[in-house]
């Protein structure tokens, strides 16, 4: 006891204790952290990066420079984001058929996770907006009210009240949101695609997008009742009008007909 006690005193005694509480907290670390899974995840990461700059080289580079780093034929793709690559590539709209005032939708030619590859090496090129989850876009938790009243304010002006499309200036126009992929519709508004504002954090909370994201869902879907009758293709009080119009003048001009019919039988009696 009395050498124990000693020890307990000596000078070094402090620094001993110390360094072995660190080497068996070191050990325990090691033990348990998750190094493994975070390597895994880095070769994952390093390999979709890799595989992504290949299909670029094949698909994009051609308009968008080996670098992405844009030319006269297309933009610079240097902080865009994998958001904007999994939206333009996954509606079809690139690769690009030919160059015009607006690229269409059209078939999709890769695969999903093709994508996610080419995502992976845009994204690689400069920080940007990242392909959102369900839960971003999801309707769990949405507004759909508010919803309306959003797109009402920002987007009916283009895409008219029920997100139908319309017609722009200089052979543009806005593309009908029925139909599209609730996630493609999250990442427009993110991103601003052609001649779309961009609503991204500094303009438009998350929740606020996916209030506007439900709304349209609902409004669109098959299982939505139209109240006030014929929706008329939803394009609002234009079509409304022309249609009322129309059908007013049609009146008119029957029943004239018929008071003229009767009139000239009154007489010939």
């Amino acid at each position: 006891m009395k050498k124990l006690s000693a020890r307990r005193r000596h000078p070094l005694a402090a620094l001993v204790v110390l360094l072995f509480a660190l080497a068996v907290t070191g050990g325990l670390y090691a033990a348990f952290a998750p190094a493994d899974k975070a390597q895994a995840d880095d070769t994952a990461q390093s390999l979709a990066i890799k595989e992504g700059k290949k299909l670029f080289a094949v698909g994009c580079a051609s308009c968008h420079g080996t670098g992405g780093q844009g030319t006269s034929d297309g933009p610079s793709l240097v902080g865009v984001g994998a958001a904007a690559v999994d939206f333009q590539v996954g509606t079809g709209r690139m690769p690009a058929q030919q160059p015009g005032a607006q690229v269409p939708r059209k078939k999709n030619i890769y695969s999903q996770k093709d994508i996610d590859q080419l995502a992976a090496y845009v994204a690689s090129l400069g920080a940007g907006p990242a392909i959102p989850n369900a839960d971003d876009y999801g309707p769990k938790g949405a507004d759909i009210g508010k919803g309306g009243e959003l797109f009402r304010t920002n987007c009916a002006q283009c895409h008219n009240f029920t997100g139908k499309g319309g017609a722009l200036t200089n052979g543009k126009f806005a593309p009908t949101l029925e139909g599209v992929e609730p996630k493609h519709i999250y990442e427009a508004m993110e991103t601003g695609p052609q001649n779309m504002p961009s609503f991204g954090d500094g303009t438009m909370s998350a929740q606020n997008r996916k209030d506007i994201v439900a709304y349209l869902g609902a409004v669109n879907s098959d299982d939505t009742p139209n109240p006030g009758g014929l929706s008329l293709g939803g394009l609002g009080p234009v079509s409304e009008g022309l249609f009322g119009w129309i059908a007013g003048l049609t009146a008119l001009i029957a029943v004239a007909i018929w008071v003229a019919a009767r009139t000239t039988k009154a007489k010939k009696s």
